[in-house]
């Protein structure tokens, strides 16, 4: 398109390819990007693949296997499964390894994706993504973002401080990240965990549209539900515990006092009581709070489009879900106190326990301490929710200069203390909830409202008696929260959900 003499065009080359691939000199010119598109090396690129090569090639062989490539792009925040995924791409030979010839055809391979991805991104063709053309991008493909939220995407990718990313910054982010085209990318900045640990989950997970439509949605629900499922039944025990000490911790039983009646008093089984029910009603309950938290952020939102919830926006939605699916799915709640208590041969199973608490309570039985229930989940979501956004934030200002995502290991890190904080301002009026559930199965005790058991447990145990039971309860968060994301991403590449 050029009207002038070859010469001219050749010297034009020349000079772009000089440029390293930078438009901000050129910007109507994409000679350059062409010439690397239909597979013409650059003298330059080739040199920093070779260096890139000798780096992860650590035993110096002339081979990288899948330990040296873990090893090697673990600065690069490349997770083990993406490693695998490279290696499962570029192993022509199936050897294992990635010979130079192998590791730059994926390199040569990738960098075409993510010029194409760039380009995508870039609407002005100024050689430079912005903010709003992140949020435009993601907007057109069903997720939407706030200005805030797409600033803190660009920012970990920004290294030099611009505000904007250019090519170099983009391609070196996402070289070893195998993400194939933007609806990829786009998963990877949303990236979420939808992790059990046995207590309440109080805000879900955000869906697209497009991922609502193609049954993802259920996939994930149904992976978090089987994770939750294994996670509960691994730490049944101490959930039995903890029960067990709320209830029966006044009369001076410790920790191994308690474990240790429970296995004489039913043998090693009696550990797993009332997990049945526990692990039962994780579906019900995940079901009802998506559908629930789908509709209470439309009525938040309106008809206001892009943008998505605040945090404080994203904790009452998630605070009325949670209550939602609370109040349909609390008498199994009291059911799963009932058994979790119950003496070798007081029931003979769930529907049994049912049927006894209906012929001698009455059907308001099953809704004893509902009351200090939801009142618990205000605190919990809240310093839940406040504790975790701000660890996250707090490191990816600080740390995360290398990736989007700030890491597993740090979610899970930031979501274990934001739990922990969340019961430490709940767990009173869980104790007294389990108190006031298992108030028929204690012959002769005393029907107590909730004001009536905080006003009992402090005149008669002080203020530490409102945290019986909390040291299991804290024992099993990191048990139970690693048993459900090995499960959880396990589940998720059976069902085919992406990570």
């Amino acid at each position: 398109s050029y009207e002038v003499g070859k010469k001219k065009v050749m010297l034009l080359k020349e000079v772009i390819c000089a440029c390293q691939g930078s438009r901000s000199r050129f910007p109507s010119c994409w000679t350059w990007a062409r010439c690397q598109d239909n597979g013409v090396s650059d003298p330059e690129q080739e040199k920093r693949w070779a260096e890139l090569f000798d780096q992860l090639d650590l035993n110096k062989d002339g081979r990288v296997d899948v330990n040296e490539l873990r090893t090697g792009l673990t600065d690069w925040g490349v997770v083990r499964s993406e490693v695998d995924e490279i290696v499962r791409m570029s192993d022509t030979n199936h050897d294992g390894q990635l010979d130079f010839e192998e590791f730059t055809q994926y390199l040569r391979t990738h960098e075409k994706e993510l010029r194409l991805m760039f380009r995508s991104l870039d609407r002005n063709n100024d050689g430079h993504i912005d903010v709003g053309e992140i949020q435009l991008s993601l907007r057109s493909l069903g997720v939407n973002v706030s200005t805030e939220q797409a600033s803190r995407i660009l920012q970990s990718i920004d290294r030099d401080g611009t505000m904007t990313i250019d090519w170099n910054e983009w391609r070196d982010h996402f070289l070893f990240n195998p993400l194939h085209n933007m609806e990829d990318i786009a998963h990877y900045w949303k990236h979420s965990l939808m992790l059990d640990i046995g207590e309440q989950l109080t805000v879900p997970d955000e869906f697209s549209e497009k991922e609502r439509r193609s049954g993802v949605v259920w996939r994930q629900l149904v992976a978090g539900a089987m994770a939750g499922a294994v996670s509960r039944t691994g730490t049944a025990p101490l959930d039995r515990l903890k029960v067990f000490l709320q209830v029966h911790g006044s009369s001076g039983v410790s920790l191994f006092g308690g474990l240790r009646g429970m296995v004489q008093e039913g043998g090693l089984r009696s550990l797993w009581r009332g997990n049945g029910i526990n692990v039962l009603k994780i579906a019900p309950e995940s079901a009802i709070k998506f559908m629930a938290y789908e509709q209470i952020k439309w009525l938040i939102r309106g008809s206001k489009e892009g943008g998505s919830l605040r945090v404080q926006e994203r904790f009452i939605a998630g605070s009325l879900a949670g209550a939602t699916a609370q109040t349909i799915i609390y008498p199994m709640e009291v059911l799963k106190t009932r058994l979790t208590l119950r003496k070798t041969g007081q029931y003979s199973g769930m529907a049994d326990c049912a049927k006894q608490i209906l012929r001698k309570e009455g059907v308001r039985a099953f809704y004893k301490g509902y009351v200090p229930n939801t009142l618990g989940i205000i605190p919990y979501a809240g310093i839940d929710l406040a504790v975790y956004e701000t660890l996250k934030n707090a490191w990816l200002q600080r740390y995360c200069m290398g990736s989007a995502d700030p890491g597993v290991l740090v979610l899970l890190g930031c979501g274990t203390v934001s739990s922990t904080c969340g019961q430490l301002a709940s767990y009173p009026l869980a104790l007294i909830r389990t108190r006031m559930q298992a108030q028929a199965s204690a012959d002769g005790a005393p029907q107590l409202s909730m004001v009536g058991q905080f006003k009992h447990i402090v005149s008669h145990e002080g203020v530490p008696g409102l945290y019986r039971g909390i040291a299991p309860n804290f024992l099993k968060v990191i048990p139970a929260v690693s048993i459900s994301y090995v499960v959880y991403e396990h589940m998720k590449k059976a069902l085919g959900v992406g990570s």
